[in-house]
């Protein structure tokens, strides 16, 4: 996977990142700010870079979910459609069952994350297959509010496979005064803000698009980034991903 910067007189910087001839494994964490076994599954998220799990070799993305809301403490990043995400790959798996925290890997449930033996050997398996679809995501850095987003794909294999991407923040906190975390301080990084797709893959012809998102005043752009990943529909296999942070400069 190659990270470059593309720079044009007069113009807003853009940078990109494409994807490279092994797979990047996408790691989501299903978490919510009302659970309180929730905070050790985020604070391994965060870690995870620390450890040398980095963009290269997977990209983690915590969904937190509103289905504990109703037990005192209402999780200002939680989102209808994570919750709603979860029970979809739930069924790809021929499960009904959906837990916090939750840990999917490559759109399977993974519940020895805490075994860094483990994790690394199911990765290592991921990065050192072939990849079976190529991504190229390009930004534009964001200009009165708006970010520019180009994403170019395509996949080898037979199937019905989307596209969908994310956009993230990091260093977040929160101060949470009810519910089973009431009194501690909750740090959360690789938070979904925005969810978009499924947009169809046209068989194994390249395929592309241009979107622009509009940015929350309250996100910080600095500690924005922007994840893509190519999914089997009907499997909910993960064929390739890619991330990168916001260029804003």
């Amino acid at each position: 996977m190659s990270l470059l910067p593309i720079a044009a007189a007069g113009a807003p910087a853009e940078c990109s990142v494409s994807s490279g001839t092994s797979p990047v494994a996408l790691l989501e964490l299903y978490t919510s700010e009302g659970c309180s076994s929730c905070p050790p599954a985020d604070r391994w998220l965060s870690g995870l870079a620390a450890k040398g799990v980095n963009s290269e070799r997977v990209v983690p993305l915590a969904l937190h979910v509103d289905y504990w809301d109703y037990i005192g403490w209402r999780d200002r990043f939680a989102q209808p459609e994570f919750s709603e995400r979860q029970r979809q790959m739930a069924r790809l798996g021929n499960s009904t069952v959906v837990y916090t925290p939750q840990v999917m890997l490559n759109g399977r449930d993974f519940r020895n994350w805490r075994n860094s033996g483990h994790f690394e050997r199911e990765l290592a398996a991921t990065n050192n297959s072939a990849a079976q679809a190529t991504i190229r995501l390009t930004l534009k850095q964001p200009r009165l509010g708006t970010l520019d987003v180009s994403i170019a794909a395509q996949n080898t294999q037979e199937g019905n496979h989307a596209l969908f991407f994310a956009l993230y923040e990091n260093n977040l906190t929160s101060v949470v005064k009810r519910g089973e975390n009431a009194g501690s301080i909750l740090h959360h990084d690789f938070v979904v803000r925005k969810w978009l797709g499924p947009f169809a893959l046209n068989g194994k012809s390249p395929t592309s698009w241009r979107h622009e998102i509009k940015l929350d005043k309250e996100w910080n752009p600095e500690s924005l980034g922007l994840a893509a990943f190519v999914q089997n529909t009907a499997t909910g296999e993960v064929l390739q991903a890619v991330s990168r942070p916001l260029c804003t400069t």
